[in-house]
């Protein structure tokens, strides 16, 4: 195939605007002129607007490989950087939960103006054995600044933050390498869709312009009396259809062309063109199928674990939530009293005291135990849910490895089909020159090499797609892990 065999390529996907409206002019000069001059007009429009390739001017625009572009995407895509700031998220959140363990200081104060002194009953010393004497005791004004320095000593609620601290840490992670990997497919898969789109129309454009040619000498030909209209009729159809494909594979270009920028994160109003390597490409479709199904190097597997280890450890946090908090604390007080508010700060009273305080859950109406059985049953729906998960992942590789061998044999045929094809146009278009068969073979021995031309091109990309899918069936997408990072 003429438009995969020449090596490293790039498409200049701005260029098709332009082709389009000059599809549109040669709609309206077909209107007016005759079949010779459309001929003419179509011949000499159409190759300009298919490819640049390495060894003539290159424009300013970025050209981007597909390993350039998937690039681009795990640096830019809004969705991973999503996932990057859940990651900063979730050690910061652990921070904040951790922070219980280390010492908490407070200053508090109050300043009291007493309206009424409180009153204290005292020992009668002058009646021994009689009432006690009610007196106002205090000052009318005080002020206590205070001091408070505590430290938790154990407490349940802080040991299972310290101790599934690096497990949310590690599920921030691994949801970034999901989303690492997603990009990669989608990133993959759009590109090939573009990619397969130019390349259909460079097929078209080729085999359009062989069709005006066609159709020019059919139009020679009829009006020499050689043949009759049928032909030359004939001729304008199957080139009318070869522009009506040509001009769909065009207008397909530019939703193809916004949804790559969509996955990659790049801006609606920049543009770049995009470069391939056919040689390579042929060698990438290769791929050893007989690599067993390892269900852990599957992302949602391994997401699905930390999420089963994240729930053990909030299980063992309602186990063990009966037992006490202890906490260390120190007050130190500065007290100032007077029953003046203008000599009130002149003299303070200090004092300070150290303690041990014990907190120890007695009766919680049943809560904790509750908790315990809610838990360890939500530890059951994530061992079915790697049932499940084991069954789905097991029926993606099974699907994915059919369509990849199941396309690698239709690649292989379309291949064989588009160069019997091209041999069968090539024979039949010099017998018909030379006037041994009609003009029908040649309309069948064209058609036939238009669709094994693109069937190969189909083939071909779905080959490619289909690898996407059976390396991420297996777990072996290539993209740089948080975790390994870490």
């Amino acid at each position: 195939m003429r438009s995969l065999e020449t090596g490293n390529k790039h498409y200049s996907t701005a260029l098709y605007a332009i082709a389009v409206s000059r599809l549109y002019a040669m709609k309206i000069i077909a209107l007016r002129y005759k079949p010779l001059l459309i001929a003419f007009i179509l011949i000499a429009i159409v190759p300009g607007v298919s490819f640049s390739q390495n060894n003539q001017k290159q424009d300013s625009t970025q050209v981007l490989t597909l390993d350039q572009c998937i690039a681009y995407a795990l640096q830019n895509q809004p969705g991973l950087n999503q996932s990057l700031l859940n990651e900063s998220i979730a050690r910061t959140t652990n921070s904040i939960n951790l922070s219980g363990w280390l010492p908490q200081v407070n200053v508090s104060g109050s300043l009291i103006h007493y309206v009424v002194l409180p009153t204290t009953l005292v020992t009668n010393t002058v009646t021994p054995g009689g009432e006690p004497i009610a007196t106002r005791t205090g000052t009318a004004n005080v002020a206590i600044p205070e001091l408070t320095i505590s430290q938790t000593i154990f407490n349940p609620q802080l040991l299972y933050a310290a101790r599934s601290a690096p497990l949310y840490v590690q599920q921030a992670q691994e949801a970034t390498d999901s989303s690492k990997i997603g990009i990669v497919v989608s990133v993959s898969k759009s590109f090939y869709n573009l990619l397969q789109t130019l390349a259909q129309i460079d097929v078209l454009k080729d085999d359009t312009a062989r069709l005006g040619r066609s159709a020019a000498d059919a139009y020679h030909q009829y009006k020499g009396g050689i043949v009759d209209i049928t032909d030359y009729q004939e001729a304008v159809i199957t080139l009318n259809n070869s522009k009506a494909q040509l001009f769909q594979q065009l207008q397909n270009v530019v939703p193809e062309y916004a949804a790559l920028k969509e996955v990659m994160g790049y801006a609606p109003e920049k543009h770049f063109n995009i470069a391939f390597d056919t040689v390579q490409m042929r060698q990438q479709i290769a791929f050893d199928t007989t690599q067993a199904l390892q269900y852990e190097k599957r992302i949602e597997y391994q997401e699905l674990q930390t999420n089963k280890s994240i729930q053990q450890q909030l299980t063992s946090y309602y186990d063990l939530a009966f037992l006490p908090t202890v906490s260390a604390f120190y007050d130190y007080n500065y007290e100032f009293e007077s029953d003046q508010f203008s000599t009130l700060f002149s003299q303070a009273y200090p004092y300070s005291y150290v303690g041990l305080s014990i907190n120890i859950p007695i009766f919680t109406g049943f809560s904790r135990l509750e908790n315990v059985h809610k838990s360890r049953l939500q530890e059951q729906l994530l061992d079915w849910r790697e049932v499940s998960l084991k069954s789905q992942i097991y029926t993606e590789y099974t699907t994915a490895l059919a369509n990849y061998k199941s396309n690698i044999y239709s690649w292989k045929m379309m291949k064989d089909n588009e160069e019997q094809a091209r041999n069968v146009y090539r024979v039949v278009s010099l017998q018909y020159k030379q006037g041994i068969v009609a003009y029908l073979n040649m309309i069948v021995a064209e058609s036939n090499l238009i669709s094994s031309e693109i069937g190969y091109i189909n083939a071909l990309f779905q080959v490619l797609a289909s690898k996407i899918d059976l390396q991420k069936s297996i777990g072996a997408i290539p993209y740089n892990s948080s975790t390994q990072k870490k």
